[in-house]
């Protein structure tokens, strides 16, 4: 199902009963632990965390008018999504989320590229994605998006 909503409060809104509580959930970890200089707000239809244009005034390479994208979750229809551009840039990141997940959930790992699919609303690992969010900055993520998504071209300032 898609949602459609200018304000997080707005999305979350929509959602049926049993998904509220896990996304609500999720942004709070999120707002918790992410290290300062992500902005909230709606991209792409999801709640989302990003670098502003103020940080990084060039915005995403696919869409320049857009914002940088870190994070995002989402209820889809058969499960929740957790968006993690920094685990789809980052090889040790991922080797790291990978090799600590079992340790948080009886469930096998269900993983794209930078989606985290969980399935079973009563074991999203909350504390593991507590962990994650701490684990880049917004400085990081600038620098490893040039170096290894956008390519090595520098931002104007």
């Amino acid at each position: 199902m898609k949602y459609t909503a200018n304000s997080i409060e707005a999305y979350i809104e929509q959602l049926p009963e049993e998904r509220k509580e896990p996304i609500t959930r999720l942004r709070n970890i999120l707002l918790e632990n992410l290290p300062d200089g992500f902005s909230e707000q709606v991209n792409y239809n999801m709640p989302s965390f990003v670098v502003s244009h103020a940080i990084y005034p060039g915005g995403y390479h696919c869409d320049p008018k857009l914002p940088l994208p870190f994070i995002s979750y989402a209820s889809q229809k058969n499960f929740v999504a957790l968006y993690h551009m920094g685990i789809y840039a980052k090889k040790e990141l991922l080797d790291w989320f990978v090799a600590e997940y079992p340790k948080h959930c009886k469930y096998k790992l269900d993983m794209g590229k930078s989606c985290i699919r969980f399935k079973k609303m009563n074991d999203i690992p909350y504390e593991l994605i507590a962990e994650l969010a701490k684990k880049m900055s917004p400085n990081d993520w600038i620098e490893l998006y040039e170096k290894n998504v956008k390519g090595d071209t520098k931002q104007p300032k």
